[in-house]
């Protein structure tokens, strides 16, 4: 069986599970069992003639063969897919562009700069989605997404290690806030001393990476009053007295009454960067536009720190 006889499910099934990281997630994602899903990856490798996949106990990890396959089996399905708009008579969709973020990034960025295009650019259709960093990375490396806003931490790494390099763009780069309710004894100042954090109850994240919650810095094992993955209801027990939690400085604009956001001073700074990514290759000219708006709108959030 030569590659050229690889089937169209199982060039869909890989690009999935090069996505989702795992079988597992993949088959969920597909309403596959994940027997099936094995199946087809086997078939393609047997097509391919080489290994694709590196199964670890935390997933897969493409081999160069892999990375290879997936590039080239993103495009195929996407010129199939849109043989069959065509055929069915729907409109052409070459001005939609996939763009995925990260929590907090839908907060305040992603609205104003989708608001802002639609003002200046309505033809284009932006179908977006939330994710993680390392989710959004796969998505890309993919081809299920054309542009990603990720967020890193100092020393600022690359987001993953594979070949090519993704062009990274940096959109800001902010020091660290906390949010507290309005009624708070810390709020009643313009900043917070990192000292006067000992002791406070904490309103955390979901214990992904680089999901803010607790002050990264604090140096005590802090007293954990709640823990949430959804912004708003991070800010609503905030602003309900619940607890104090840490924010970036964007969310300045976006909190509810009875939350002030103020900055750190003392201890070591602690920094996040937003950047926008995407695979080393000519933007079409929709993605180049939501990429503009996308970099408009974080210099309207304010001069990065």
């Amino acid at each position: 069986m030569a590659f050229t006889d690889a089937s169209l499910t199982a060039l869909r099934v890989f690009r999935e599970v090069a996505e989702r990281g795992t079988l597992t997630a993949a088959a969920a994602a597909l309403g596959y069992t994940q027997s099936a899903v094995s199946r087809q990856i086997a078939s393609l490798e047997r097509a391919a003639g080489t290994r694709l996949l590196e199964r670890h106990h935390d997933g897969v990890r493409l081999t160069p063969a892999g990375q290879l396959v997936v590039r080239r089996a993103a495009a195929a399905v996407d010129q199939v897919d849109a043989a069959a708009r065509e055929l069915a008579g729907l409109p052409d969709d070459r001005a939609t562009v996939r763009l995925g973020w990260f929590a907090s990034a839908g907060a305040v960025l992603v609205p104003r700069a989708l608001a802002a295009l639609g003002r200046t650019h309505p033809g284009i259709t932006v179908l977006s989605r939330e994710g993680s960093t390392p989710a959004l990375v796969r998505s890309v490396r993919a081809g299920t997404l054309d542009l990603a806003l990720i967020a890193s931490a100092p020393p600022f790494r690359p987001p993953d290690t594979e070949s090519p390099a993704l062009v990274l763009q940096t959109l800001t780069e902010r020091s660290l806030r906390i949010a507290l309710p309005a009624g708070h004894p810390l709020a009643r100042g313009e900043f917070v001393d990192v000292a006067d954090l000992h002791g406070q109850r904490w309103i955390a994240g979901s214990g992904q990476e680089l999901v803010m919650g607790v002050w990264p810095g604090l140096d005590e094992r802090p007293e954990i009053a709640h823990t949430a993955r959804d912004w708003l209801a991070k800010l609503q027990l905030v602003a309900a007295g619940c607890g104090i939690t840490t924010v970036s400085a964007a969310f300045a604009a976006a909190v509810p009454p009875g939350v002030r956001v103020l900055p750190v001073r003392g201890g070591p700074a602690e920094q996040r960067r937003v950047s926008l990514a995407r695979l080393p290759h000519a933007m079409p000219e929709p993605v180049a536009r939501v990429a503009a708006a996308l970099r408009a709108a974080a210099v309207e959030s304010g001069t990065p720190e």
